[in-house]
Order: structure tokens, then C-alpha cells, then sequence
């Protein structure tokens, strides 16, 4: 099992302050499930990543990774031209219809720079509450990946479930915890070991233990685990790793129960679920800091991004199990997506900006071609 890679800095107070609550309330000590864990990384109000106010997506300095958006309103004019063209389909018009967005980043949305046909335009950031209702066009970019995951290993027959536990090492003297931490050590409390080790006088208490190196984070195995989603083949091998989404399935769900009624939109990147549970043996959890992908996910929480794939097959599941059921859901690439149901757009901007490379061309290459974004991101739509 992985641990905090020393190249990384330690996690800082305020998160370790975060993991002893949480660990608290579950009764646990000092290990949370790994879900718990990302969700106390991304998501908490102290020092969760998507809570901090610095820029996060971009390509300037201090970003960690770029999306759809950071191609300028290029994106925003595909997706108003995408969705006019499916409500159009219906004989609906997108002037009857307030756009909502979830998981809007706090200098904008997808919308912002563009002129957009519908009647109005409503941003949910993080922490705000979840109330969508009337005629709506419900849309996402990169919303279900960055949902908190259950991680599972596969151990002979059966699945365990995967935890991380605080570890904090203590030393009898500041000598032993070596240099980290000599200074914090009281005058005349040094207690040498080894050949040079004086016994403490009669009488006089024994100093206090040093914190040695500085807390770590563990992965570790929890108990085995059954449930129905679960893949059950025998063949599975031994070690294979299953990010299971259910956070993502939840939202999708939540999001179903609300009482509106129109187009749900998420643009995000995915697999099916037969893909998930057999072609990726070492699961889809990463993390991203300064445009680097790795997979030390216990680095420095709250100040990276982690993420992973989203199951395609739940989340349409998760629409079409609604009371208000979702009708023709469907996942596509981005890149037919968009052939499909913003050809006019497209075939107009080519036309209009035909002679030399611009910009706006730029960007339609980076969101279109198969190389770039085009296969990477996926959609998925249904109507109700």
C-alpha cells in the first residue's frame, strides 16, 4: 500500500486537525476510509481543495490543471449552440430555459464572455445548497470526477476495502527524532541512547516523548467488503484496484430528485463499467498539481487535485431510476457531440475565419481533435 511521498511537503495542521474530527466522529481514531479521506481533501470547509480562493484551473502560474473553459468562450458557444439545437429538436426554445451550472468555478462559468440564448443563467459553486427547479438546461464540465471514490483491492476471492491511517511517530529524546525537530527540545530533558545513554536521576520524572519525523499518511487494507455492484468474476486478479464512483452516482441521483424539468448536460471523462472492473487493473484515482499527473494521492491533501473516472452506466441509471424519470440518455465524445449537435456552429466559424489559424480555431482543434480533448471528455445527455 502507498503512503505521503517525502518529496511532497507534510499534510498541513489544519488538515490533520480535519482527519482527527472526522476519524472522531467515525469512531476510528486515527484511519478513514478512503472516500473520507478525499472528501476531507477536496471538500472541507478549512482546507479543502475546491474551498481554497486560489486559481485552480488555467495555464498560468500556480494552476494545476486546465479544462474545456480554459479555451476562452469558444467552449461556452458550442455547448448554448449544442443545446439550442436538441431543445430545437423537441420544437422547445432555449429562451424558455434558465441555464444552470454546477460546480461553476469562482471566476466564472461556462457561460461568461458569451451571449447566450436562454432566459437566464444561475451558477452553483461548492457548499452552495442544491435547489434547482422549472424549465432548465442542467449542465456540468468535470463535475462527477472530482466526487470523492471507494477504493477496493482485490485479495484472493473477495474485495477489501481501502483506508488511510494518520501515522505520527514519537521518539524518548529530540536525539533520536534526529534534526527535525532538536530545537523544540527542553534544556537538560536530553535523554542520549546507545553507548552514550545517562540513566535518569532518582526521582526526577522521565522527559516527555518527541514527535520524530512529521505525520504521515498510510494506505491501508480495511476489512473485506460485499456489495452488489461490486465485480464478481473469479478471475479478477490478485491486487487489481476498483475506484468505484458512488459520490458521483449520488449527485446525478440528487440532482434527478430535484423538480425541474429539460436538458441535463455533463461533460466529463469516464468509463463503462465493464472497462472499470476488468482494462484498469490499477484503478483511475490521480492527482494533478502544477499540470503534473501522478499517483501519490495522499500528497500534500487539500492542496492538490484528485480525481478518477466516472461510470457512465450509473450515472444514466441514476437519471433513469428518478421518479421523474430521464428520458434517451445517452454518452457521447466530446468530439461527436459536438459534430453532431453544433454542426452549424462549427461549419459558420470555419467559414467566417477560413484564411490563417486564429485563436478561435485554436481552440476548436484543442476541444475537437481525437489527439487533444476530442475522445478524452465524454457527454452525457437525457431529457425529461
Amino acid at each position: 500500500m502507498g503512503s505521503s511521498s517525502s518529496v511532497f511537503p507534510p499534510p498541513s495542521p489544519a488538515f490533520l486537525d480535519a482527519f482527527r474530527r472526522r476519524a472522531a466522529l467515525r469512531g476510528t481514531k486515527d484511519t478513514l476510509t478512503f472516500a473520507d479521506f478525499m472528501d476531507l481533501a477536496l471538500y472541507d470547509r478549512e482546507c479543502g481543495y475546491y474551498r481554497a480562493s486560489r486559481p485552480r484551473v488555467g495555464r498560468g502560474a500556480g494552476t494545476d490543471f486546465y479544462t474545456a473553459t480554459s479555451s476562452g468562450p469558444v467552449f461556452g458557444e458550442l455547448v448554448c449552440a449544442a443545446a439550442g439545437s436538441l431543445l430545437g429538436r423537441r420544437g422547445l426554445r432555449a429562451s424558455d430555459f434558465t441555464f444552470v451550472e454546477i460546480g461553476a468555478e469562482p471566476d466564472g462559468g461556462v457561460l461568461r464572455g458569451v451571449a447566450h440564448p436562454f432566459a437566464g443563467e444561475r451558477m452553483l459553486r461548492v457548499g452552495e445548497p442544491l435547489r434547482i427547479e422549472g424549465r432548465s438546461v442542467v449542465f456540468s464540465n468535470e463535475l462527477f470526477d472530482a466526487q470523492p471514490v471507494r477504493r477496493f483491492v482485490r485479495r484472493g476471492d473477495e474485495w477489501r476495502e481501502l483506508g488511510v491511517r494518520l501515522e505520527v511517530a514519537w521518539a524518548s529524546s529530540p536525539c533520536d527524532a534526529g534534526d527535525w525537530r532538536k530545537k523544540s527540545a527542553p534544556r537538560g530533558e536530553a535523554t542520549l541512547t546507545g553507548k552514550d545513554a545517562r540513566a535518569t536521576p532518582a526521582g526526577v520524572p522521565p522527559a516527555p516523548p518527541y514527535l520524530s519525523p512529521p505525520p504521515a499518511l498510510s494506505e491501508i487494507e480495511l476489512g473485506p467488503v460485499r456489495e452488489p455492484w461490486l465485480p464478481g468474476d473469479a478471475e479478477i486478479p490478485e491486487g487489481y484496484l476498483f475506484d468505484a464512483p458512488r459520490a458521483a452516482t449520488a449527485l446525478a441521483a440528487e440532482i434527478a430528485a430535484q423538480p425541474w424539468r429539460g436538458l441535463f448536460l455533463a461533460f466529463d471523462y469516464g468509463k463503462r463499467w465493464e472497462q472499470l472492473a476488468h482494462e484498469c487493473p490499477a484503478g483511475t484515482a490521480r492527482a494533478y498539481r502544477t499540470h503534473r499527473q501522478h499517483n501519490d494521492l495522499l500528497a500534500c491533501p487539500g492542496e492538490q487535485d484528485l480525481t478518477a473516472h466516472v461510470c457512465w452506466d450509473w450515472l444514466e441509471a441514476a437519471l433513469q431510476d428518478a421518479a421523474d424519470r430521464f428520458r434517451e440518455p445517452a454518452v457521447e465524445s466530446q468530439e461527436a457531440f459536438f459534430m453532431r449537435h453544433a454542426a452549424a456552429f462549427l461549419e459558420k466559424t470555419v467559414a467566417t475565419e477560413a484564411a490563417g489559424f486564429s485563436p478561435r480555431k485554436q481552440a476548436l482543434m484543442q476541444l475537437l481533435h481525437p489527439g487533444n480533448m476530442g475522445q478524452k471528455f465524454q457527454v452525457l445527455h437525457a431529457w425529461r
